[in-house]
């Protein structure tokens, strides 16, 4: 008799949550049509309305924080940003963190119900920056993820555009190897589970990025954000400054943040709280329990 196998995307976390000796909760996948036409998509972790929205970074998707709410345990949202994982693509290519704040702010105000511990990596805290800035109500403490405004662009984006010169793989195997190349993701079998699921098979039986960002980054991308670049960092210092939320910032050792970065950002923000971790620039991925750990924090001074 052949033994049935799990197809789901949730398939890897009683494996996951075992590692961790603590029970699989339940999950679950959302969507949310916008009124433009497209679909923002989720993953709800745990029962009841969430306390916790997390934001990935680009090329990554919601999974990125499995780890995370699963070491949490409290009711988490993870959020496909426009043109990742299972939400569509913008046609105009504007993947700015003022864009996508505001699909966060619609998915925030339908699926919560009191303001959110907000976390953001990379471009996914550059993301819960506006919103935290421009929707103070629905955010009660914020925390970035080894990314500040004006980040170095010759320490961090060059990197992600060397990686995605190439968008199509004979197998994930090879997915895998790159990305191991690269410093991306965790152990072994931590990147095969977020290969699986940032790829796609082709019908010709190729393997492809599932995200539009490795479509564009390097090419249209660059070409149509050139002339932002400068006033898009200007107006993120405005935003970050003018966050009334609790704010901290988490390095990673080895992140793309460089001290420079950091001083800046200090400098901007005085009363924020800064704490560096032994990780690289996906904390969510090789550290997860540093991050838990600082969300549970949050939560208990919000008295959940």
């Amino acid at each position: 008799m052949a033994v049935a196998q799990d197809t789901s995307e949730f398939r890897y976390l009683p494996a996951q949550a075992q590692r961790f000796g603590i029970p699989v909760p339940s999950a679950r996948r959302i969507a949310l049509a916008l009124p433009d036409g497209r679909s923002l998509s989720a993953l709800h972790f745990g029962d009841g309305a969430p306390e916790v929205t997390l934001l990935h970074g680009a090329g990554l998707n919601a999974h990125t924080w499995d780890s995370v709410a699963l070491l949490l345990g409290r009711p988490a949202l993870m959020i496909d940003l426009a043109g990742h994982g299972d939400s569509s693509w913008r046609a105009d290519l504007d993947y700015s963190p003022a864009a996508l704040a505001g699909d966060v702010v619609a998915a925030i105000e339908e699926w919560t119900d009191e303001p959110q511990v907000l976390i953001g990596h990379s471009l996914g805290g550059l993301t819960a920056t506006v919103v935290a800035a421009r929707h103070p109500e629905l955010v009660a403490e914020l925390i970035l993820v080894d990314i500040v405004p004006g980040l170095d662009t010759d320490a961090a984006p060059a990197v992600l555009r060397e990686f995605y010169q190439v968008t199509e793989f004979d197998s994930r195997d090879d997915v895998v190897a790159r990305a191991e190349k690269f410093g991306f993701g965790g152990a072994r079998e931590d990147t095969e589970r977020g290969v699986f699921f940032n790829t796609r098979v082709r019908e010709d039986g190729r393997i492809e990025w599932k995200h539009h960002f490795a479509q564009i980054i390097g090419h249209a991308f660059d070409a149509l954000n050139a002339a932002k670049r400068a006033s898009t960092a200007a107006d993120l210092w405005s935003d970050i400054t003018g966050v009334t939320a609790p704010l901290t910032l988490v390095r990673g050792s080895h992140g793309f943040l460089q001290d420079a970065d950091v001083a800046e950002f200090s400098r901007q923000v005085p009363s924020a709280t800064v704490t560096t971790v032994d990780a690289g620039h996906n904390i969510q991925e090789t550290d997860p329990a540093s991050l838990a750990s600082l969300a549970a924090d949050a939560l208990s001074r919000t008295s959940r």
